[in-house]
């Protein structure tokens, strides 16, 4: 296939994208690379895409774009065409980021994302699969987060966005046949990770020997999810467009379905971890022991998450399942050498 990954110089994006160019395909990657976070990591990232095999036998291109202009993917798809499917994980992330730079949310993940609906539609994309969250659950206390319960109530401007996007998805399914899988993804932790992110936070502080700062004095659950089984569930979901389903017309409202060709899927472990633990196993995979600096919970943040994901695993015979010890491990081997690398 012929694949456009959206933020493809981010975690998840360049993990979607290496993969999809082992598996044989061509990927044209698109991001801003924008200066949220370091842009020398994301450079980083592009480095590694750019040796892999599937670079070096000419099916990786990559352009810089800023979604949120007018015109800009529709150019880039045209350009590059035809494009038959489209991974989608370019947006302004973080939930503490969202409560001082309300702007870059909008034009990034609502504006952003009607561009990105608009070019699919007008070039005729096969399956567009775009990032949703677990933060839309908001303060839902039901657990695990079903893909079927309410998620009326977000508590940040990210969540807020992230249903938006659930929405105008189904519009574009509904209006123009455009198949579309939403993804809410589950606390992604691994290799190459958001410096933003508590694995790296914690790291870099554990190394140094200063303190972490543990919100909510440490009474937190996570459903952390490893990179490695987020891809796996994103390329199997983009192997299988969602089809109409008019029967849907004749059951009670299920939040997860639709007549249209539309579905929304939890992926996450579904294996929730004290926040005190991943500490723990992060300590004993550096060597060193943290400080910590107990602080109250933080606007927009939720006690818990905690995904329900038996109906990605009806849908495309996969749930994650990495350990948190090995995840863990994983991650500790890869930031020991990259923090050793001048990027």
């Amino acid at each position: 296939m012929s694949v456009l990954v959206t933020g493809a110089a981010g975690f998840i994006g360049m993990h979607v994208a290496m993969r999809l160019l082992a598996d044989g395909h061509h990927v044209l990657g698109l991001d801003n690379l924008n200066d949220y976070y370091d842009p020398a990591l994301k450079q980083a990232r592009l480095r590694e895409l750019a040796a892999s095999p599937g670079a070096r036998q000419g099916r990786w291109q990559f352009e810089t774009a800023d979604i949120a202009q007018a015109g800009a993917v529709l150019e880039l798809m045209d350009r590059h065409g035809p494009i038959e499917r489209v991974v989608h994980l370019a947006a302004q992330a973080g939930v503490r980021y969202s409560l001082t730079h309300p702007h870059a949310y909008a034009a990034a993940n609502l504006t952003g994302f009607v561009q990105v609906l608009e070019a699919c539609r007008q070039t005729g994309v096969a399956h567009l699969v775009y990032a949703s969250s677990s933060s839309v659950y908001g303060g839902n206390r039901k657990m695990p987060f079903a893909e079927t319960d309410p998620v009326d109530h977000p508590v940040s401007l990210y969540a807020a966005t992230k249903k938006a996007n659930e929405l105008m998805a189904h519009t574009y399914s509904h209006l123009f046949g455009l198949p579309t899988t939403g993804l809410r993804f589950f606390t992604v932790y691994g290799p190459w990770g958001r410096p933003d992110m508590a694995p790296i936070l914690f790291a870099r502080a554990i190394l140094a020997g200063e303190p972490i700062r543990v919100f909510n004095h440490g009474d937190m659950k996570r459903d952390f999810t490893y990179i490695d089984d987020i891809v796996e569930g994103v390329v199997r979901c983009l192997a299988r467009a969602p089809e109409p389903d008019p029967s849907r017309a004749l059951q009670p409202p299920d939040a997860s379905r639709s007549t249209a060709p539309w579905r929304i899927f939890n992926i996450g472990n579904s294996e929730p971890v004290p926040l005190l633990e991943f500490i723990g196993t992060l300590e004993r995979a550096l060597g060193r022991t943290a400080v910590r600096d107990l602080q109250p919970m933080q606007p927009g943040d939720v006690p818990a998450t905690f995904a329900d994901t038996r109906a990605l695993t009806d849908w495309i015979g996969f749930c994650p399942q990495t350990p948190l010890a090995e995840g863990v491990e994983r991650f500790a081997r890869w930031y020991r050498t990259w923090q050793s690398q001048a990027y």
